[in-house]
């Protein structure tokens, strides 16, 4: 079982910037995927940054260019960087890993990001 805990999120006027830290349980140098989600109010989870255990990176369009996904082996962390925040960036922001031959998932509890325009 893996244990995640997001951190860093807050009240951040539009234009601002903000970063959020998912520190793992256990060593995540090996993880298959490591990705942050966002869940906006009456709205589906959608996912927002992804790296993998080769440090590939990817993105959803509504982020690209804004915000940069990064991990730290030596901490057990990874980091979302939000730059130029827009008040639909507002969510609740959650880390998510992918491990091992049958991709288990774990799920922080998330922490919530709020841009005000």
């Amino acid at each position: 079982q893996v244990q995640l805990v997001e951190s860093g999120g807050g009240l951040v006027q539009a234009g601002g910037s903000l970063r959020l830290s998912c520190a793992a349980s256990e060593r995540i140098f090996n993880m298959n995927a490591i990705r942050w989600y966002r869940q906006a109010p009456g709205k589906q989870r959608e996912l927002v940054a992804a790296i993998t255990s080769g440090g590939m990176t990817n993105y959803a369009d509504s982020v690209q260019g804004r915000f940069t996904i990064s991990r730290d082996n030596a901490k057990n962390t990874v980091y979302l960087q939000l730059n130029s925040l827009k008040p639909e960036d507002t969510a609740v922001y959650y880390c998510n890993v992918l491990k091992g031959s049958v991709w288990s998932q774990y799920w922080g509890h998330g922490t919530q990001v709020t841009v005000s325009s």
